[in-house]
């Protein structure tokens, strides 16, 4: 076995694979560009400053640290190196961390450019990010994100947006999901309620948790962070709440009655059901109120997209975050957005054989190469082929038939043009599809038209 690889959690992809990612890409971008968001790129690194404290103490650890170019030893007190405290190190040794996520990157890059954008600022962000995760099934170290955001707006109208995209999204990739949707102030009212209102960062991230470690699992949690037996208890009727959503949230309106931020978030989550209930999307959108996702920043309506046929944590998710850009020193600019996992769609993709089978044609026709004359002609109509658009190579030398068959068949070319000695004097080509085996003799101009 080879002693070179590549760390655990990360991939190498062929061009099979890079045809189907890219189809992917394409189809979010296109949706994207659709609704009207402009691009951005940030950086792979940013500052440490600007990661830590935003993702909770659980995505604080999951952070990749840069150790500092140079001697980074150099200036360390000696009494920290002999104490081992990695934590007290850490400061000395990197400033610098592999971004987490991209929505933190573009609250950071909107402040530092807020002269330069316009409010409400709508983009999306295509790129890798990295999490210090155990490798797992649809868990990996690097994988790309597909980030659409608004900021400068607190319209309950970009959510209802959001949920458009991901519809039209999953439409086009012919993937069936579910969108689960909460409130992360009916989460409050929940935990203001229930006497624990100071711990609802320890309560959400314990309840983001119940498909993965199931109620049991979740009510050990919330007792390892000190809330008593019979306050979990008042928990478990919320958290198993059924019925239609507006049955669920007529009952919510009864057992938040007390809490005026626990009303405000029914009223908020109401509206866009309202909304939505007058576009007759494809996708059904459902209230989960165990639905927390684990990150600090968010405040209002949170999303999470699981795919319905295959099994598989979420695929998409995000929510509306009302001060990130006051951490960096721009307060109450409110921002929605949402994250689509592009790893996690290209497995759902693929164990559901959903992926068209032109995706992985890069190539359209192949000339065929015979040497001499009949390889002037050919890259004389192969520089045409290009020049009209139509993906195209030709064989690099002369070699018998079945070998080029061979290398036009295993890159799935569809068809081949046959340019011999009789071709080039009649000026009339032979266009074999490589499918049905079928060969016509066609003038260049009507193999052209065939092709387009």
């Amino acid at each position: 076995m080879s002693t070179h690889s590549i760390p655990k959690g990360t991939r190498d992809f062929n061009a099979i694979e890079m045809a189907r990612r890219n189809y992917i890409f394409d189809t979010i971008r296109s949706v994207f560009k659709l609704y009207g968001y402009v691009p951005i790129e940030t950086p792979a690194m940013e500052n440490l400053s600007t990661l830590l404290g935003k993702y909770g103490d659980e995505g604080d650890k999951l952070l990749f640290k840069v150790i500092n170019s140079g001697d980074y030893l150099g200036g360390v007190d000696e009494k920290v190196l002999v104490a081992k405290d990695s934590a007290r190190l850490l400061k000395d040794i990197s400033e610098k961390g592999l971004r987490y996520d991209l929505t933190v990157p573009f609250a950071r890059f909107v402040v530092q450019h807020r002269n330069e954008v316009v409010f409400p600022f709508k983009r999306y962000q295509i790129q890798p990010v990295w999490r210090a995760d155990r490798p797992q099934k649809g868990r990996y170290r690097e994988f790309y994100q597909c980030d659409v955001d608004v900021i400068g707006t607190a319209s309950l109208l970009n959510e209802v947006e959001l949920v458009r995209i991901t519809d039209e999204i999953f439409t086009r990739l012919g993937i069936k999901v579910l969108v689960k949707m909460n409130n992360r102030k009916i989460l409050s009212g929940i935990a203001e309620i229930i006497g624990e209102a100071d711990k609802i960062i320890d309560i959400t991230v314990a309840i983001d948790k119940l498909d993965k470690i199931g109620i049991d699992g979740v009510n050990k949690e919330l007792s390892e962070k000190g809330l008593s037996e019979s306050t979990i208890d008042k928990l478990q009727p919320i958290l198993n709440l059924g019925g239609s959503n507006r049955e669920k949230l007529e009952k919510l309106k009864v057992v938040l009655t007390s809490s005026a931020i626990g009303i405000k978030g029914i009223e908020e989550i109401t509206t866009i059901f309202a909304y939505l209930d007058h576009l007759g999307l494809s996708t059904q959108v459902q209230l989960d109120l165990t639905l927390a996702r684990g990150l600090n920043y968010y405040t209002g309506a949170i999303i999470e997209v699981k795919a319905k046929d295959v099994e598989m944590g979420s695929i998409s998710g995000g929510g509306r975050y009302d001060d990130l850009t006051g951490i960096f020193g721009m307060p109450g600019v409110s921002g929605v957005g949402i994250s689509f996992g592009a790893d996690r769609i290209y497995d759902v993709l693929n164990e559901l054989n959903l992926f068209p089978s032109e995706t992985e044609q890069a190539t359209k026709v192949m000339v065929a190469n015979f040497g001499d004359k009949e390889e002037i002609a050919g890259l004389k109509f192969l520089q045409t082929l290009q020049q009209s658009g139509i993906p195209s190579e030709m064989f690099p030398e002369p070699s018998k038939m079945k070998k080029q068959f061979g290398y036009a068949d295993s890159k799935k070319i569809p068809y081949i043009v046959i340019i011999g000695s009789n071709e080039v004097e009649s000026g009339i080509f032979q266009l074999k599809n490589m499918l049905t085996g079928e060969q016509e003799l066609l003038s260049p101009e009507k193999i052209i038209e065939k092709l387009k």
